[in-house]
């Protein structure tokens, strides 16, 4: 069970992994500011750092 006070936090990162894009997020989540947005809740795993590289790196493949 998540506790109330972490659900803003849970839906943030549930966000993050269905690629939601930052400012849908930050309208859901009624942030008023995307730094905070971004800064605070929008927090990415190793495994998402991982696929950008390598998405990043297949696009200077020829």
């Amino acid at each position: 069970m998540i506790p109330l006070r972490n659900t803003r936090h849970a839906t943030s990162s549930l966000l993050v992994a269905l690629k939601v894009h930052p400012k849908i997020a930050q309208r859901i989540l009624r942030h008023s500011q995307i730094a905070i947005t971004l800064g605070v809740y929008a927090e990415a795993t190793e495994e998402q750092v991982r696929e950008a590289l390598q998405r990043l790196a297949g696009g200077f493949t020829t």
